[in-house]
């Protein structure tokens, strides 16, 4: 499949993007309309459900391949957490959280990834640095400062309704990666992101209509 490896703003953080990542999409998107959702966890803004029990035995080996030549780490590959997810919650209705870029992890073995499953392509993701202290990323030295100067911030105004796809006056949007079907993105969990979310998305809970994705997490050796 084709890899193509950039980097994301002034840290550079790596940023994998494998086109054609699963060899049957369409399977998977039958198995999404199959499956159960329900209410996501950790501020995810919208509903998750179960993979097929498959889906890893086929990606694992192109993750742990990819892990190891992109971000130089050679240790075993595991999964913490791994779903389905539909983005569905209304822009009025999202938290304060859910307004802001966020990172799942603070240290530098823990790799994101998010599989689109949309055939349309849908909304992408993109990427942030905080305006205040210069931060691309949030490692575990760096958390306290940014979040005491975050927290600074919103004490004085929260941001609108509504999901951050862009700049704003928090936050500068340091790139953007296209949505394309069976699309595949891997990167290092501390860095601030978003999915980019249009202001006029389809926000349906159907998964052949929704903007399907597999999102999972996973620690590396």
């Amino acid at each position: 499949m084709p890899l193509t490896v950039e980097t994301i703003g002034d840290e550079a953080q790596p940023l994998c993007i494998l086109d054609d990542f699963a060899p049957r999409p369409d399977a998977l998107r039958a198995a999404a309309a199959a499956a159960a959702f329900g209410p996501a966890r950790h501020h995810y803004p919208g509903l998750r459900a179960a993979l097929p029990a498959g889906y890893f035995e086929t990606q694992l080996p192109i993750i742990a391949a990819t892990v190891r030549h992109v971000f130089g780490r050679t240790g075993e590959v595991r999964i913490l957490d791994a779903s389905f997810s539909i983005v569905t919650t209304p822009p009025a209705a999202l938290s304060v959280a859910q307004r802001l870029p966020h990172c799942d992890a603070f240290t530098p073995d823990r790799i994101a990834l998010i599989h689109y499953l949309a055939p349309e392509g849908g909304d992408g993701t993109a990427f942030f640095r905080h305006r205040a202290t210069g931060f691309e990323t949030v490692s575990e030295d760096r958390r306290a400062a940014y979040f005491a100067a975050l927290d600074a911030e919103l004490a004085v105004a929260e941001p609108p309704p509504g999901y951050v796809a862009g700049d704003t006056e928090l936050f500068a949007c340091t790139r953007t990666v296209e949505a394309r079907y069976n699309r595949a993105l891997l990167y290092r969990s501390c860095n601030l992101h978003s999915g980019a979310i249009a202001a006029d998305a389809v926000l349906a809970a159907d998964p052949k209509r929704g903007r399907l994705t597999v999102t999972a997490f996973l620690a590396v050796g």
